[in-house]
């Protein structure tokens, strides 16, 4: 189950009012830029796309946290019975399925960190959890910036960035664009890295 466009767009306001930040604009724009993708790719819904782009950061209403915005927005929207945007909540920072690839604090329990290694190892990604990891490693804060750029400011920020992630996330890239017949910069909207600040 998914919330209504209307509804995910009213619980992202609400969540930026307890946690205010870049990250609002930033779902924003994966939410944006997801849709537009989505319209271009048989098979996907594109409402679906922008409603789960949208969410994905959702955790970010409990706090400025690391791995503990996929636990707490997993969980947020499993509460609300969203069962779609629950998964992609989990699923977004996973590009490679692999909790130890994960770029940041590991600050949950060991127990809850079991609780998202256990729930990633029973899903098949599909091209909604494809899709919203590709557009999280390409979206700013006001559009879409290269994902190599972005990438590599995460690795500046962070000290590392997984070569298997970065891998993947390119993949992800080529699988995108050969889906839509084109590059999809090409119709995305843009932004530059002086102006993100996500």
């Amino acid at each position: 189950m998914l919330p209504t466009r209307e509804e995910a767009e009213r619980i992202l306001v609400e969540a930026e009012g307890c946690n205010p930040g870049p990250w609002g604009n930033h779902s924003r724009v994966v939410a944006a830029c997801a849709e537009r993708i989505a319209a271009r790719t048989a098979g996907m819904d594109p409402e679906k796309a922008y409603i789960v782009g949208l969410m994905h950061d959702i955790g970010r209403k409990f706090g400025v946290k690391h791995l503990g915005h996929v636990y707490d927005g997993y969980h947020y929207m499993t509460q609300l019975g969203y069962d779609e945007a629950a998964r992609i909540c989990l699923t977004h920072s996973f590009s490679v399925p692999d909790i130890g690839e994960y770029i940041g604090n590991m600050d949950i329990s060991r127990e809850q960190q079991r609780e998202i290694e256990d729930a990633l190892a029973v899903v098949v990604y599909d091209d909604y959890d494809r899709l919203i990891q590709l557009c999280d490693s390409l979206s700013g804060t006001y559009g879409a910036v290269d994902m190599e750029v972005r990438m590599g400011d995460v690795k500046r920020r962070y000290g590392r960035y997984p070569q298997k992630k970065w891998d993947q996330n390119m993949a992800l890239k080529k699988y995108f664009d050969e889906k839509t017949g084109t590059d999809i910069y090409e119709f995305l909207p843009q932004d530059t890295p002086e102006q993100s600040v996500w």
